[in-house]
């Protein structure tokens, strides 16, 4: 079992930076590939990044590659998500999610837990 909870979300201008964190809790957090999604109202989740265990491989939605990067910690049990040049469309509540497996995964249904979300709003 693992528990998850985000924090770092928050109200940004267009243009500036927001670092997400998520702590999560449970022996198998060093062996769980972990994501990110997010979800605007009247939208479906999507997928915005995936880091493996190692945190060798990571994998990114097109519309955040080149300004998100995601990272982890597995010292302090800890993903991240920086996130810069952002836009009023990533406005959207970030959810982080653990695998049961070390490898990356762009869809929400690779992902059998879930953190309770945390809201980015970016204002123009």
């Amino acid at each position: 079992q693992v528990q998850l909870v985000e924090s770092g979300g928050g109200l940004v201008q267009a243009g500036g930076s927001v670092r997400l964190s998520c702590a999560a809790s449970g022996r198998t957090f060093s062996n769980a590939a972990m994501g990110w999604f997010r979800q605007a109202p009247g939208k479906e989740r999507d997928f915005v990044a995936s880091i493996s265990w190692s945190g060798f491989s990571t994998y990114y939605a097109d519309s955040v590659k080149g300004r998100f990067t995601i990272s982890r910690d597995n010292a302090k049990n800890t993903v991240y998500l920086q996130m810069n040049s952002l836009k009023p469309e990533d406005t959207a509540v970030y959810y982080c999610a653990a695998r049961r497996i070390a490898f990356v995964g762009g869809r929400p249904d690779d992902y059998a837990y879930w953190g309770q979300g945390t809201q980015v709003t970016v204002s123009s």
